[in-house]
């Protein structure tokens, strides 16, 4: 016992204080191996009662020195972690403030379309939305394309089947889609706006992409005008680009409306003096729109003699453009931070 005294004395005296890297811990467990109840020193104790009188004196003297060098250790570890706590706290400016995470936005082409749902939704306009794969009858023959139109050709479309005697199943190069199977379902009163991502095959540039976004408008009612679509088109040109916005209507062909045309605005950033961007016109493109061809309101269910309606649609990308002055489409899908960060702030 003698001899295990001795070696316990030295182990606790040889100990190192840079041992302790969990600091408060790892005291802690050294204080229970020797000085707790079921401890080191404990045992020893345990086993002294049983020793020799002649031998209790000077191992008790040895017990009592393993006893007070624990403790003394111990006081010293305590002391050493302290004092390496308060040098780390002075470290650190605690005035400073936090280095917080940066957090992400709402991509710009979101903003844009969600802009567009809002001003229509301030005059009754709810919105609709379908599937990205779509047949035949809702992407073409509904909406009034002849079988030979260029649209159905392989050069706009990405068809996803193609089998004899079954219809065509295709990417949806246009909503007009949600607009043909919101009119097979409903009946007028209509007023919906089918905002969502398209596809056609066509060669991606600054100008042109596979991809891209539309919004569309319908409005199916019992003496609608052509007078009510060009007051709407006002009311949206002026709310999306500012009350001095002006606009124009040239005659334009679509199968799904008659007559047609396209509208252009005056540009925002010559404001009509002319520059590159507008071609020295001072007028943009902004969307195509029209009276629902009669054909398409039969197809769908509804009496042409008794309903009439205006529709309308407009590229997301563009709208975009001409709002933040943006000159490349490719940019919306490159996922470039420093482009992107630019309408962090945008609401």
């Amino acid at each position: 016992m003698k001899s295990t005294i001795l070696d316990y004395i030295k182990e606790i005296q040889e100990s190192n204080i840079e041992q302790f890297k969990d600091r408060a811990a790892e005291v802690e467990q050294f204080r229970i191996k020797y000085l707790g109840k079921k401890g080191v020193i404990a045992s020893l104790f345990e086993q002294f009662k049983a020793l020799p009188n002649d031998q209790k004196k000077e191992v008790g003297q040895m017990l009592n020195q393993l006893k007070n060098a624990a403790q003394e250790r111990i006081e010293a570890f305590k002391a050493f972690v302290e004092q390496q706590e308060e040098a780390s706290a002075s470290q650190h400016d605690l005035t400073m403030p936090a280095d917080l995470a940066q957090l992400g936005s709402r991509h710009v082409l979101s903003v844009v379309m969600n802009e567009i749902c809002e001003i229509f939704a301030r005059i009754g306009f709810t919105v609709a939305e379908s599937v990205e794969i779509e047949d035949d009858w809702h992407l073409f023959s509904a909406l009034n394309f002849p079988p030979d139109h260029p649209a159905r050709d392989m050069q706009d479309t990405f068809f996803v089947e193609k089998e004899e005697g079954r219809q065509d199943v295709a990417l949806r190069t246009h909503t007009s889609s949600v607009q043909v199977r919101v009119m097979e379902h409903s009946k007028p009163p209509i007023r919906i706006i089918a905002p969502g991502r398209v596809f056609r095959n066509e060669a991606i540039s600054a100008r042109a992409h596979c991809i891209f976004h539309q919004v569309e408008a319908l409005y199916v009612d019992e003496k609608v005008s052509f007078a009510d679509l060009k007051q709407t088109l006002l009311y949206f040109a002026k709310e999306m680009f500012g009350e001095q916005t002006q606009i124009r209507l040239r005659p334009s062909y679509f199968p799904f409306t008659e007559p047609s045309a396209e509208m252009d605005i005056s540009c925002n950033i010559c404001h009509g003096e002319g520059c590159n961007i507008c071609k020295h016109t001072g007028w943009l493109e902004i969307l195509g729109c029209g009276m629902v061809d009669p054909n398409v309101l039969e197809a769908c269910g509804i009496d042409s003699k008794k309903y009439s309606g205006f529709a309308l649609g407009m590229g997301v990308e563009r709208m975009a453009m001409l709002k933040y002055q943006i000159r490349d489409l490719r940019l919306y899908f490159e996922n470039d931070l420093r482009f992107l960060r630019q309408f962090d702030n945008i609401i």
